[in-house]
């Protein structure tokens, strides 16, 4: 019988929920057990793909085109598995799902309600989840803190799941803020006790609570939320500041998180295998060869914007052994401060990031110029390879004023554009080239080289194409098209008489993961750190 384990949040958002969620699956799956986990939304879009990454951070693809919460990339670098649509629940899916079938008749006259419509329809997603995926434990994260208006149904709806399931099926672990005040040293938990009573309130007692601090919780400390938690010391644990989120598994799994989760939910325990991931640690850790890495995009500011990238980042460093120092440049200060260039100069390499829309963009060109002429090593992912092939049309081609036609529409040179499926496209949400896609790659190419292949696979989330009427004057000029798509679509590109100059349409970072980090990254860092 499937075990669900509901994580919830208190205090405030941003806690660690969703690390949490992904160290207990590790730790599971480290122990033989077939994992999955599932997040729960409570906003009312259908998807996370038309939200600025300001709003929610980054916008995390699975393999099957879902645009979903980044905490799937946790989930999936964690665990080591992949995701689907089904592994992310928004209210606005639930809500869609549920006026479909009062508009289509399906429930027979009943006046449509919150409960148990609703809860209901939620309940069905999750088990569709448990059983899409085989799985023996589902990890469920309800999104947001306890108290929101919002999260009410969600919370409503595994109340009810732990009275169907049968009590030692459903456990629940609360993961909430307790302030460290660093005037007096004390560690404050009233937060914490007024989330577990709101919990309680709507008829949920937490198993385990894990206290999310600055610093190790003490015996005290635990005790005195024992008593206003309802819930012994014993099932009292501490997430406290470490310097990389991939500690965290191994500071539950020393204070017996996993094994007192497993006796709860009536499971074997065993000696799991971490050895892998305390190696990639100590590697990440050990780092001498500092590499300045500069991140040139629109919402640099939110660093969650672009958390798989810096993330696959990391992942290729630690196989290096190399220390990455990155370097967040805003590319509208670089329209509005020339000399942001200059910083550009000193750099070991550049990224120019994803992103869409006009903002930003002749910075991130001038950042690719900066990167080509100064033989910099160079990544453009998505947009950074589109933009990448505007600044060569424009500086290397002569065609000036050539520009994409998402940007400029009336461009004389429409390098990049859109493709004619893509023009008919009335509804914004769900409707781009989205998913794993094949990518043919042409030997003897850079490209040949990083994959050891002549054939890969990456995830995509675009409109816009590489226009095909320019390809042969492209390649005329010295451009390498390197890889393209099943039908013909330029996939990547690459310039010969450079350190490393490679563009995707696709994104790697979406498939990096630390025991197994993307050969695009680890080949990108390699030649910004100079190793051969």
């Amino acid at each position: 019988m499937t075990k669900f384990i509901i994580v919830t949040g208190g205090v405030l958002s941003s806690v660690g929920k969703g690390t949490v969620s992904a160290s207990i699956g590790l730790l599971l799956k480290a122990r033989g057990y077939n994992v999955t986990l599932v997040k729960v939304d409570p906003y009312l879009n259908v998807d996370a793909g038309t939200m600025n990454p300001y709003m929610h951070g980054e916008v995390f693809v699975t393999d099957d085109g879902a645009e979903t919460d980044l905490d799937l990339g946790h989930y999936e670098r964690f665990v080591g598995i992949n995701m689907s649509k089904y592994n992310n629940i928004t209210a606005g899916k639930v809500y869609f799902e549920v006026i479909r079938k009062e508009r289509e008749g399906k429930y027979l006259g009943q006046t449509v309600q919150i409960i148990p419509h609703v809860t209901d329809e939620i309940k069905s997603m999750i088990r569709k989840a448990a059983e899409k995926a085989n799985a023996e434990v589902v990890i469920v994260e309800i999104g947001g803190t306890v108290g929101d208006i919002e999260s009410l149904p969600f919370l409503e709806a595994v109340r009810q799941l732990r009275i169907e399931e049968a009590e030692p099926n459903v456990l629940f672990v609360h993961v909430a803020l307790v302030e460290y005040l660093k005037a007096t040293e004390e560690i404050k938990t009233k937060p914490l006790q007024h989330s577990v009573q709101e919990l309680r309130r709507i008829g949920i007692q937490p198993d385990i609570i894990i206290a999310r601090s600055v610093v190790p919780l003490d015996e005290e400390t635990r005790k005195k939320i024992a008593l206003f938690t309802n819930v012994r010391p014993e099932n009292i644990f501490s997430n406290y500041d470490v310097s990389m989120t991939y500690e965290v598994p191994l500071i539950l799994e020393n204070q017996g998180v996993p094994s007192r989760i497993l006796e709860k939910l009536q499971l074997k325990d065993s000696q799991p295998n971490l050895e892998d991931w305390k190696k990639f640690i100590s590697d990440l850790k050990e780092g001498k060869r500092e590499v300045t890495i500069a991140l040139v995009g629109k919402y640099t500011k939110l660093k969650d914007s672009y958390i798989s990238i810096k993330e696959a980042i990391y992942h290729a460093a630690a196989k290096l052994k190399v220390k990455p120092v990155l370097l967040w440049i805003e590319s509208t200060d670089i329209e509005s401060y020339p000399q942001e260039l200059e910083k550009l100069k000193k750099v070991n390499g550049i990224i120019v990031l994803p992103g869409f829309g006009a903002r930003g963009v002749e910075g991130k060109i001038s950042a690719i110029r900066i990167a080509r002429e100064n033989n910099i090593p160079f990544l453009g992912i998505c947009y950074g390879m589109q933009l990448a092939v505007v600044e060569f049309a424009r500086n290397i081609m002569g065609l000036k004023g050539a520009h994409t036609t998402e940007v400029d529409p009336k461009t004389p040179y429409p390098v990049i554009t859109l493709l004619d499926e893509q023009k008919k496209v009335v509804q914004v949400g769900g409707t781009m080239r989205l998913g794993l896609q094949k990518v043919i790659i042409k030997e003897g190419t850079l490209a040949n080289k990083i994959y050891g292949s002549t054939v890969a696979y990456e995830r995509h989330r675009h409109r816009y194409e590489v226009n095909p009427e320019y390809v042969d004057e492209l390649q005329k000029n010295g451009m390498v098209i390197s890889g393209i798509s099943e039908n013909g679509l330029v996939e990547m590109i690459e310039l010969k008489d450079h350190k490393f100059f490679v563009g995707l349409q696709g994104h790697p970072e979406y498939r990096s993961r630390p025991l197994a980090p993307s050969p695009v990254f680890v080949s990108f860092l390699k030649a910004s750190a100079g190793i051969e």
